[in-house]
């Protein structure tokens, strides 16, 4: 049996008075103007109708004074007892509390502090708020209870607020974007019959009505190619993804995550197209590309550096990957030069190129200001990029790394089926022998290339990150608006 505060139960009580005058949640109530709107509107604009949860409020003897609330905006509203009527203006001071919902009609004016105010000429109950919020200057202040609460958190901290709109503006520029140069938008399941599409433990579940254990969606690149494959030549999707890995500050379980494919394109094109983009749609966002990331001036304008992943790698350690080009080379180094190595599977159960993958991210990738697109990934590190024609054991990839945040990830597909098909036994052999990211075996999708494929370059871009990168958050969660969280009890 749920406890109630005091507050919790006369605000019950509440409820039952106002069922004896109004409805305490009405179906609908009509408005002229958001309040966002209602705040340019010229003074003596009369016949207005907002509406919003009331945030603040100063009950007084025959003049009170609310703040009415939304996503985007406040507005004042005055009640005055000769407007309104003596009745339900002492039912206004008696039934309603900070946090409800109303509808106001009335004129709008400037107050002689400057306020651009409704003074209500009518007003309409639209909902009872059974919990108070919490006192106005402090909000919430435990991280946690941020999380958990997001509702409250939106309703007290303009900060996050603006943060999400934020995030909501950056994807719908992005989607405009993409639509102006041909990009189709299209969706691909998220419940799989094999975990492909990156290198990752999987999450399993399992459909009862066909009786099958299934996977959800590693990545969407799989069936993203497919579409090329039916004759799309440019597509992309904003994909929920699951990988079943550690938890951090920039790494959440389920993610969202924008991938595009464009046919008769190499990842050369890619690295000039997504530097285009994403310059477009930050400019748009703060008016300049000299923005600060983590309390360094990062300029994003002109043209972005280029590393190999051996070079970056050499910047920061002893260790020529072109040397040590072995699994077992490899880690013998990485302890001779007692390099420690934080990794949920155990380093002689990786493969090599996950091997080298955790080296990078240990040495070089945290010393990264950037932008920079880091290059010639090696090939077992791409089990699904295509080789590069001078040097097999190294792929057409780019990475987009700024302040140690891989933000984006692409590379000019593998297109050859039966290559494809080698490399797949090889990560199946490696998930056989302990690796737990490495891939298996997808027979469809080997089957779906035999049709044939046109050369293509695919990207990734991990929306979460890019936020987090761009509003200068210590944690991801602060850009996720409901976060997965264990349970209170």
């Amino acid at each position: 049996m749920r406890e109630f505060t005091e507050q919790e139960l006369v605000r019950r009580d509440k409820v039952e008075e106002i069922r004896k005058i109004w409805n305490p949640y009405p179906e609908r109530f009509e408005i002229t103007h958001d309040l966002k709107d209602a705040r340019i509107l010229e003074d003596g604009t009369n016949n207005v109708r907002i509406a919003g949860r009331i945030v603040l409020m100063r009950k007084m003897g025959k003049l009170s004074f609310l703040t009415l609330a939304d996503i985007e905006g406040r507005m004042q509203v005055s009640i005055k007892i000769d407007l309104v009527g003596e009745e339900k203006y002492q039912k206004f001071k008696e039934l309603i509390d900070v946090g409800d919902f109303l509808g106001v009609t009335g004129e709008v004016f400037t107050t002689h502090t400057g306020e651009k105010t409704v003074r209500a000429d009518d007003f309409t109950f639209l909902g009872k708020a059974l919990k108070p919020l919490p006192e106005k200057f402090h909000g919430l202040t435990d991280i946690e209870e941020v999380y958990r609460n997001r509702p409250v958190d939106l309703i007290m901290n303009e900060e996050s607020r603006m943060r999400f709109l934020l995030r909501s503006k950056l994807i719908r520029l992005i989607r405009n974007y993409l639509d102006s140069k041909g990009y189709i938008e299209i969706e691909t399941p998220i419940l799989n019959n094999k975990a492909s599409g990156a290198l990752a433990k999987p999450f399993v579940t399992h459909h009862n009505a066909l009786d099958i254990d299934l996977y959800l969606r590693i990545a969407p690149e799989t069936y993203l190619k497919r579409a090329i494959v039916g004759g799309f030549t440019k597509v992309f999707e904003f994909a929920r993804c699951f990988r079943n890995e550690g938890i951090d500050s920039s790494h959440l379980q389920d993610f969202t995550m924008l991938e595009g494919y464009g046919a008769y394109l190499n990842y050369k094109d890619n690295m000039d197209f997504l530097r285009e983009m994403l310059q477009s749609v930050i400019e748009e966002l703060f008016g300049t590309l000299n923005i600060t990331i983590a309390g360094k001036e990062v300029d994003l304008s002109g043209k972005w550096e280029s590393i190999s992943f051996r070079d970056l790698i050499l910047k920061y350690s002893p260790i020529d990957i072109d040397i040590y080009n072995t699994k077992e080379s490899l880690l013998a180094k990485i302890k001779e030069e007692k390099i420690e190595i934080d990794s949920e599977v155990p380093l002689e159960n990786l493969g090599y190129g996950n091997l080298v993958d955790q080296l990078y991210k240990k040495v070089a990738r945290p010393n990264v200001v950037g932008p920079i697109f880091l290059t010639e990934h090696p090939t077992d590190l791409s089990p699904l990029a295509r080789a590069n024609d001078d040097n097999p054991n190294k792929t057409d990839r780019f990475q987009l790394v700024i302040n140690g945040a891989e933000i984006i990830n692409a590379y000019s597909e593998l297109v050859d089926p039966m290559e494809q098909e080698r490399r797949l036994e090889n990560q199946a052999k490696l998930k056989q022998a302990g690796d737990e990211e490495a891939m298996v075996m997808d027979t469809d999708y080997i089957e779906a290339m035999e049709v044939g494929m046109p050369p293509i370059s695919g990207w990734g871009i991990g929306i979460d990150r890019l936020v987090q990168l761009l509003t200068n958050m210590d944690n991801i969660k602060d850009v996720v608006m409901f976060p997965l969280m264990r349970p209170r009890d």
